[in-house]
């Protein structure tokens, strides 16, 4: 067959505490899409929440086989509805791009924009709930690590006790780290406008997602404030351009696995800077093929801000060796071809 999958599991360093529940591995499919003389590598990883379900995603891509069998890549493409089995044709996409690129013997972010040259994309380090000693020691230990950017949890606590962090963070390390805050949709319109007002003293650059998802104009009010608004859920739970409709949003949290692959991440990366709505590229936990499929996209965007692609120390193993190193708060992107992964190299069991 044209498009092979493979199911894998891997293990969380640490388990994942998330709105639909606690995650101790990541399951999901690698595929592998024979394509111009090339084997392309993909990653089809769903998500509890964001995408479908493992066993959605698992018949989707079964789908996605025999159309291909019977028309081809666009067969397997329009088999594939980025709303409805984003994770599916996250995977299906990857490799079929990935084995584009290699026939054309160039990165796979060069396939997007053969006029860029990206040696490396900066990255934020990721800090959970703690208290205010515990979150400042925390950022510290990312600022002596190289990362120039780091993003708190936040909305778990008060937006006192979350203040009271933010000040013994800028206390520990000073005015030069860029901050975000990342409150998951946690708080009321009234919560959300104080929160705002309060982290402006410590320059945070944007808060993710204050409110629910839904409520697109409850974050443009907030736009125009002291603290930019960043959207994340709401980007996978109501659309990209019903979000730029609303204007509601500063910045957009672009997940390649929760929006159907990276060619349509980095459309909709583009289509935002257009607006004038900044774009920042995230993983959710993936596998190295799905962090890489990512990395690609952030390199596609000229002068991006730091994004969250610095996750592959959440897994205890993974698909296969990373080619991308993250030093001194930035990831190096791989330059052989397409995703810059052998497939030889790919675990026997994966």
């Amino acid at each position: 067959m044209t498009i092979r999958t493979t199911p894998f599991s891997l293990p969380l360093s640490s388990p994942l505490s998330t709105a639909a529940g606690r995650i101790e591995e990541r399951s999901g499919f690698v595929v592998r899409y024979d394509h111009r003389g090339e084997t392309g590598l993909g990653e089809a990883t769903p998500l509890p929440g964001w995408t479908e379900s493992l066993d959605g995603c698992e018949e989707a891509l079964a789908r996605a086989a025999d159309a291909e069998a019977d028309g081809g890549h666009t067969g397997a493409m329009l088999a594939l509805d980025a709303g409805e089995v984003p994770a599916a044709r996250h995977g299906v996409a990857t490799a079929l791009l990935d084995a584009d690129a290699r026939a054309e013997g160039v990165p796979l972010y060069q396939w997007f924009d053969a006029d860029v040259h990206c040696e490396s994309v900066p990255v934020n380090a990721t800090v959970g709930d703690g208290d205010p000693a515990t979150t400042a020691t925390a950022v510290a230990e990312a600022v002596d690590a190289g990362f120039e950017c780091c993003k708190l949890k936040v909305g778990a606590r008060s937006v006192d006790d979350d203040a009271d962090r933010l000040r013994a963070v800028r206390v520990r390390v000073g005015d030069d780290v860029t901050l975000r805050a990342d409150a998951n949709g946690a708080w009321s319109r009234e919560d959300a406008r104080d929160a705002l007002e309060r982290f402006a003293e410590f320059g945070v650059e944007y808060v993710e997602q204050p409110l629910s998802a839904d409520d697109l104009d409850g974050h443009a009010a907030l736009r125009g404030g002291p603290v930019d608004v960043a959207l994340d859920e709401s980007v996978a739970h109501r659309r990209v351009d019903s979000v730029l409709a609303a204007d509601a949003a500063d910045v957009l949290i672009l997940k390649p696995m929760v929006l159907g692959g990276p060619g349509n991440a980095h459309t909709l990366a583009m289509r935002a800077r257009e607006q004038g709505v900044e774009p920042v590229v995230t993983t959710t936990i993936d596998g190295v093929l799905g962090r890489l499929a990512a990395l690609h996209v952030a390199a596609a965007i000229p002068n991006v801000r730091p994004c969250g692609l610095a996750t592959g120390d959440r897994l205890s193993t993974d698909l296969a060796p990373d080619p991308a190193t993250v030093a001194g708060g930035r990831m190096t992107v791989p330059h052989s071809d397409g995703l810059g992964v052998d497939p030889r190299e790919v675990r026997a069991d994966a």
